[in-house]
This record gives C-alpha cells, structure tokens and sequence, in this order.
C-alpha cells in the first residue's frame, strides 16, 4: 500500500468515525418505538405514557407501542429494556418508585438501575394529596395531627402496597408530625381507594388525580398537598409545610431512560424530542388535565435527580424500618 493510499485510508476512517454517531442520530428512529411501562393498563403512568407516545409519534413520524410489564418494583420493566438492543427505541417509563425507591428498598431487582439505564430526562411532576374519610372529624391538617395524638393507633392509613409511594409517604408524615397510624397495605392504588370511600380505613396519601376524583364524591375529603407549592388545579390546597408540618415534601415524577450503552447521539435526539413535547401547548395541556405539570431537563440533570432521590428515600426507608417481603 502507498504513503498516499494509507493516509486516504486514515483520513476516511477519522471522518467516518466523527460523523457515524451523528448521521446515526439525525436518521433515528429506525424502527417502531417501544414505552415500555412498569404499571397495569389504566393507571396514571399508563396513561401519561401513552399521552407522551402520541406526542412522539406525531413528531418523529413514526410508531410508538407502549407495553405494560407490571410488578417487582419495576424489575421485569427495567429487565425489558435492559435486554434489547441498546440503540435508543426500547424505552422505560420510570418513576419516583420504579428508579428512586426500588434500588434502594429491593434486594433483587433483575437489573441495577443505576448501571443499566441510562437517564434521557424527567418528563413530570405532580404532588400527592392527604385524603380522609369525611365521616371523620378532620378537616385539616392540624386536626389529623391532633386528632392521632389524642387517639394513638386509632386512626388506619391505606397505600398501594408495603414499600409504594403512597406508603413511605404517610412513614415520613407519622416520623415529622410524631403521630401513630396503622398501615394498612393493599395490591394496588384502585383496592386503597376504595375501601377509604367504604370507611374501612381512615386516610391515604394519594396521586392529586385520584385524589381530587375522589373528593368528588364527597365521601373523602382532601386536606393538603405534598408539594413545594400550591398546585394549579386544587389551588385551595395548602401545601403540608403551610399546613402544620414544615419541611415536609414529596414530589411524585416520571421520567424517560433508555438501556446503558446506547449511542450519546441518541441520547441527546431524543431529548430534544422531549423538552420539545414539553413546550408543546398540546401536550401540556393534555398533562394538566391529567393533574401534572409536564417538564423536562437535560439527561446529566436528570442523573443527578434521580440520585438525589434514591439517598432522600434511603434515608426514609432506613429511619421508618421498612422492609419487603
């Protein structure tokens, strides 16, 4: 081989490897889109999930399928994308349980999140809401507090399950406002919910979606926000630090992560596709009906997020003594 012939060699070798992953990322995607979701059909995830595949359909012009893989904590959701190809259209609907909890609460997850995935973005916030059976007589806050110090172990809490959000959420209100409640756990949010609208149990943390449905009714009533901030489709609920118990936060969110190892290039298309959907009018407003704030930030934002996340609920589940079976 000529000098002149080796050089040329060397000299398309460098060009194609500075263009490959970009040319890689302006053609993707390739292939259908798969969301892949750690809940049941039907639920809120689910339906945000599926509220984001239209939007990416419409703005990538190709199919998105989302798929439920329910259960484990998120482990065979988190196993799905993990075992396909890691080119960036296997993607995980994860959540506040699912990629901050779990990790930390589980002992056997197929998969360690933190090594296998790879963060894309947040995509939505959304408080939870205190709830109470309107039989009882609390109106607020206050009134729960001093009612369950008045009647320690009277007062029963309902969740979506030993270890869920709606759980460790009502463990760090008990811990902070130094009350005594039972934990009553059940298989799922909708058996939670509707046993509190029966009187069998007395409060619940719940999802502001659900929650606000719920009050609906008028046979629950909702007394406060977990957020940072009054929310704007229950703007009468006072967050829980303004009403009694400072300090006091939990903001529920999902987020976009694909499996490690997929191409930066990808990556960061497919953020762009993201904070795109989220400055959309439509989409948002298509969030907000729904009781979220639709959002986004950059993947290194979002890593530093979700670990901040996972040693906040660390923190929690090691002070509350929660374990799983």
């Amino acid at each position: 081989m000529s000098r002149r012939t080796a050089l040329n060699l060397i000299a398309a070798t460098v060009i194609a490897t500075g263009i490959g992953p970009a040319a890689h990322a302006q053609s993707y995607p390739t292939k259908p889109l798969r969301i892949i979701v750690p809940f049941a059909v039907g639920g809120s995830s689910d339906i945000m999930a599926r509220g984001l595949g239209k939007q990416l359909a419409e703005q990538l012009g190709a199919q998105v399928v989302v798929e439920n893989r329910p259960g484990g904590g998120g482990g065979p959701a988190m196993q799905a994308v993990v075992s396909s190809p890691a080119d960036g259209h296997t993607l995980l609907y994860g959540t506040i349980g699912t990629n901050s909890v779990a990790p930390v609460l589980f002992k056997n997850l197929p998969v360690d999140p933190v090594r296998d995935l790879q963060p894309v973005s947040i995509l939505a916030l959304n408080p939870s809401v205190l709830i109470v059976n309107a039989s009882l007589p609390i109106k607020s806050l206050e009134d729960l507090i001093r009612y369950a110090k008045a009647n320690p172990g009277k007062l029963s809490y309902a969740s979506a399950g030993n270890g869920s959000i709606s759980h460790l959420a009502t463990e760090l209100l008990k811990t902070t406002a130094q009350i005594d409640m039972l934990h009553v756990p059940y298989k799922g949010g909708g058996a939670a919910s509707a046993d509190l609208l029966a009187g069998n149990v007395s409060v619940m943390i719940e999802t502001i979606t659900n929650a606000m449905t719920l009050a609906k009714t008028g046979k629950v009533r909702a007394i406060a926000n977990s957020g940072s901030r009054r929310w704007a489709t229950a703007p009468e609920l006072p967050t829980f630090s303004e009403a009694g118990v400072p300090g006091y936060q939990v903001d529920s969110w999902t987020g976009l992560f694909v499996a490690a190892g997929t191409p930066a290039a990808i990556v960061e298309r497919l953020n762009a596709e993201l904070v795109k959907a989220a400055r959309d009018p439509g989409y948002r407003t298509a969030m907000s009906n729904i009781g979220v704030e639709a959002t986004s930030s950059s993947p290194q934002e979002f890593a530093s997020f979700v670990r901040a996340e996972m040693d906040k609920w660390a923190r929690v589940i090691q002070l509350t003594g929660t374990k799983v079976d």
